[in-house]
């Protein structure tokens, strides 16, 4: 009998840590993707940065603190060609450090085209919800496809919205494949759940509902892509998963090289 208590009480234990952990797991994930992209979002429409105040005029070091400012002037994305023969000028001159900057300027503008191309295949309306092109932001920070964000906002007037990612990043990546590659700590107990493992047109998934944030599904397109659907005041699971079939996920990672 004290056999099958402390199996018992092992299991339990066991299911506890499991769950806690693939819940801190999903938390970072999500930071993951979204602080990148929230940052260029506030940017875009103006917002300042956390930490920044408006109303102090110096800092704890003695410094003043900056009230405002033109900001920087957009630049359009560098020209592929112009790059490359700038690139082949430095190293025909053996300036290599002239050529590899020229190369990654030219990957860079590769990846914001390849960013806008994405764009354009996204549905234009999803579930009566209207496309918010002033929300659009396609970001690449490093260069050869390593952290390219596509972002992209559907709302309506009735406070519902979607929200959605694509991208490329090894790090929230590899979080996710924590999730996929273990069954077991994506299944909670109860006859409710609040994140399980789904698949989306036979990708797998990840599939998070909290009463705060509404719907968060996260699906992976490849060794390294994913794609984010963040959904507020939907109704059901089913509602979310209609949204999200509505895409064309073998074009995008047809797109992303990623089949």
């Amino acid at each position: 009998m004290k056999k099958v208590l402390y199996s018992l009480c092992f299991l339990i234990a066991f299911t506890a840590a499991n769950t806690a952990s693939s819940q801190g797991l999903f938390k970072k994930l999500k930071d993951k993707v979204n602080k990148v992209v929230d940052k260029e979002v506030d940017k875009k429409a103006g917002i300042p940065p956390e930490n920044q105040s408006a109303d102090n005029s110096s800092s704890s070091s003695g410094k003043p603190v900056n009230k405002g400012g033109g900001g920087l002037s957009n630049t359009a994305p560098p020209d592929v060609k112009a790059e490359m023969a700038d690139a082949e000028t430095a190293h025909a001159a053996k300036n290599y450090s002239d050529a590899r900057y020229s190369l990654q300027q030219a990957l860079m503008g590769v990846e914001i085209q390849l960013g806008r191309q994405i764009l354009k295949s996204l549905p234009p309306t999803v579930d009566a919800l209207n496309v918010d092109t002033a929300q659009d932001v396609v970001m690449s920070t490093q260069w050869g496809w390593s952290n390219l964000s596509i972002h992209r906002v559907w709302k309506n007037t009735a406070d519902k919205q979607m929200t959605v990612t694509v991208g490329n990043a090894g790090v929230y990546a590899g979080l996710a494949t924590l999730y996929f590659s273990n069954a077991g700590m994506m299944q909670a107990n109860g006859s409710t759940q609040n994140f399980k493992q789904v698949r989306v047109k036979g990708n797998k998934a990840i599939i998070q509902y909290e009463d705060s944030k509404g719907y968060t599904l996260i699906a992976s397109l490849g060794q390294t892509s994913m794609i984010v659907w963040e959904c507020i005041n939907f109704a059901n699971e089913q509602e979310v998963m209609a949204a999200a079939n509505s895409f064309d996920i073998d074009g995008i990672k047809k797109m992303l090289g990623e089949q």
